[in-house]
């Protein structure tokens, strides 16, 4: 893993703001009608207007800027000009951005038009999911303690939690070590060290764990075919506590 120095932390910092900016365009787009390949293009040009890179674009051969997973699929979903959003859906929208040698990483699930009550529930408790997850994030914890307060507070709630899917660290890198699951015991993992940057992604699903690889060989769906939810962050954490990078003014915590 590796420890970032001040300069590196106001790269983070940097990278993060452009990503948080793209999400919250994105919320501005997201309505009935619009194709999720038109959702790609714009927030694609808006990530070059602030003067950085798409971090997905070609990653391992991803073809788009953004992720973009409807109702059922949980992650990595491939915008299209046939996916064109309907008022009930949910959309997790998965932006990447790098700037000045710095990446950042983050998501959120926006409802289309109105939701069922329950839909929205999931959207709700996978939000907080990740803010739970980080009250148990610092320095000389084992990072299973952020991965446990995760996955119970899922199953309080009554769902389940993707276990095939992980965050990680990030920095110079799009993925570093070491891997941030959503689930596990809190006596396992790192232990958490300062200056550690990780994207943090609780993956929530309505129904039972399981899911499979798309056709397409990148959309990762839930096998019973329920909704899915995904909000992920990058954060900083030092001493001195969490930083969020990709809210909208950065957070400390």
């Amino acid at each position: 893993m590796i420890c970032k120095d001040l300069e590196d932390i106001n790269g983070m910092r940097l990278a993060g703001k452009v990503v948080a900016g793209a999400l919250k365009y994105a919320e501005s787009l997201i309505k009935p009608n619009i194709s999720t390949f038109e959702l790609d293009k714009k927030i694609e040009k808006y990530i070059i207007e602030k003067g950085a890179t798409p971090s997905f674009l070609h990653y391992d051969g991803f073809p788009a800027s953004i992720c973009a997973s409807v109702n059922a699929t949980v992650v990595h979903g491939i915008p299209s000009k046939t996916t064109v959003l309907k008022e009930g859906d949910i959309i997790s929208i998965d932006v990447g951005a790098v700037i000045n040698g710095y990446h950042g990483d983050a998501a959120r699930t926006f409802a289309v038009g109105k939701i069922s009550d329950d839909v929205a529930r999931l959207v709700r408790v996978t939000e907080e999911c990740f803010f739970e997850g980080i009250k148990n994030l610092k320095v000389g914890e084992k990072l299973g303690k952020l991965s446990c307060a995760i996955q119970t507070h899922a199953e309080k709630n009554g769902y389940s939690v993707v276990r095939e899917l992980v965050g990680h660290g990030i920095g110079h890198n799009m993925h570093e070590a070491p891997e941030v699951p959503n689930y596990g015991l809190p006596t396992q993992g790192v232990r958490v060290k300062d200056g550690m940057c990780l994207a943090i992604e609780p993956m929530i699903n309505m129904g039972d764990r399981f899911v499979f690889v798309d056709e397409d060989g990148w959309g990762i769906i839930t096998r019973d075919g329920l909704p899915s939810a995904h909000y992920e962050n990058t954060v900083i954490v030092t001493s001195a506590g969490v930083e969020i990078t990709t809210l909208d003014e950065g957070t400390n915590l």
